[in-house]
């Protein structure tokens, strides 16, 4: 297969049908979705048996547990993509809305309009359920998009992919309004991400490695965001239960995502108060433990800490713990040593939980909650596409609204500049 050429006829389809969503009502995309729901819920047999093809291929090339996992269709899983797709079909639509419409002192009027990106072109890696999800939202903010699924994942990709042409064609939209790449030679990654004349967005969904090398290599604008590494502040007039729940919920809830807590802040005047009790239900949890020099003084079983922990995304039952003097030492860490991602302050304190709002320079900033609320679900988005610690159009969960932009909308009547 010539790559290059196949991948430029994907991005030449994408851009003419993302032409042609721009202009479907909300009617078709949500008959679409639903068809896909249908499509997907009958097809089990077919999903289940080329996703087998998947996991034999994975256990012959080595794939580690974890990514095994993550690769598996399940019918609990099956039922999760069915079900996701029915709740886009009743979420808003975002596309046409008009907003902030003011008259001028000239007569006219002017507002802005929400409108799709265009082409959103998707790489991620071993969850086939992407690949229903991300057609979905894309779907419904009225873009086209192109999905490159990881090489382990292909079979159960395009099985996937054909119950969502045929609800594109059910519908009467146009099939090349989600495509999927069916070569696994990773030039075609390379291709996907230097076609600005095809592709408007890239949302990479993976590892820390992919997301560098494509934010990298890319000639077109990337939603993304690296690693969570994650903080929760634990100030000096907190609520002693308030921060043994959310600091344990917050690192121990799930170990392997992004908005998992992987510092957390310990005010010296509650240090001697907090860190014992919090230990012990870390180490019921089965939960390392790497401390500061004064974290240590507390802790004496804690691992000594290291200048790359406060940096680390560790994705694994490992927290490190600094013991910090003020919110104003906490603050200058977290912007210091964190990912922008998500960080928390638990505290009674009103003025101090306003700084912490403030000056926490993260995509999300909470008080006296976990910072496994960062998710697109929680937040009321219905779904996300990813988390974006970028700070232009996107940031934080990144649901339909994410997905379009606006274009200043000026209404007149034989109005004309004096």
């Amino acid at each position: 297969m010539d790559v290059k050429h196949y991948m430029a006829q994907l991005g030449a389809q994408a851009r003419e049908a993302a032409g042609l969503l721009s202009r479907a009502d909300t009617g078709a995309k949500n008959a679409a979705l639903l068809a896909m729901a249908r499509a997907i819920d009958s097809s089990r047999e077919a999903l289940i048996e080329a996703n087998q093809l998947d996991l034999e291929n994975g256990r012959n090339n080595g794939l580690d547990a974890a990514m095994l996992d993550r690769l598996e269709l399940t019918p609990e899983r099956i039922d999760t993509m069915v079900e996701g797709l029915k709740q886009v079909a009743g979420l808003p639509d975002p596309v046409g809305g008009i907003t902030d419409m003011n008259f001028m002192p000239s007569g006219i009027q002017v507002g802005k309009m929400r409108v799709p990106l265009g082409v959103i072109g998707i790489i991620y890696e071993s969850r086939p359920n992407v690949t229903a999800e991300a057609a979905s939202l894309c779907l419904k903010s009225g873009n086209a998009t192109i999905l490159r699924g990881g090489s382990e994942a292909i079979h159960s990709n395009q099985a996937v992919a054909a119950c969502i042409r045929a609800g594109l064609v059910e519908a009467g939209l146009p099939e090349a309004a989600v495509q999927v790449v069916e070569t696994t030679d990773r030039a075609a990654v390379g291709e996907l991400i230097t076609m600005p004349e095809f592709v408007d967005v890239i949302v990479p969904r993976g590892g820390k490695g992919l997301i560098e090398r494509i934010s990298n290599d890319a000639k077109v604008t990337v939603i993304k965001h690296l690693d969570g590494i994650c903080h929760v502040y634990i100030d000096a007039e907190a609520d002693p239960k308030k921060a043994l729940d959310i600091a344990l919920n917050a690192k121990t809830h799930r170990y392997g995502t992004c908005n998992t807590m992987e510092t957390l802040l310990v005010n010296s005047v509650v240090a001697d108060l907090m860190l014992p009790e919090l230990a012990k239900a870390y180490a019921e949890k089965g939960v390392e433990l790497r401390g500061c020099e004064r974290t240590r003084e507390v802790l004496n079983d804690a691992v000594a800490a290291t200048e790359e922990d406060w940096s680390t995304e560790y994705l694994a039952p490992v927290l490190a713990i600094k013991v910090v003097d003020s919110i104003d030492e906490a603050i200058a860490h977290i912007n210091r040593y964190g990912s922008h991602h998500t960080d928390a302050i638990v505290t009674e304190n009103y003025t101090l939980s306003r700084r912490f709002l403030t000056e926490v320079d993260s995509s999300s900033v909470m008080v006296n909650a976990s910072t496994r609320f960062a998710d697109g679900f929680e937040y009321g988005l219905g779904a996300e596409i990813g988390i974006s610690t970028d700070k232009i159009h996107a940031r934080g969960p990144v649901g339909l609204e994410g997905l379009t932009s606006q274009k200043y909308v000026v209404l007149g009547d034989g109005h004309i500049r004096q």
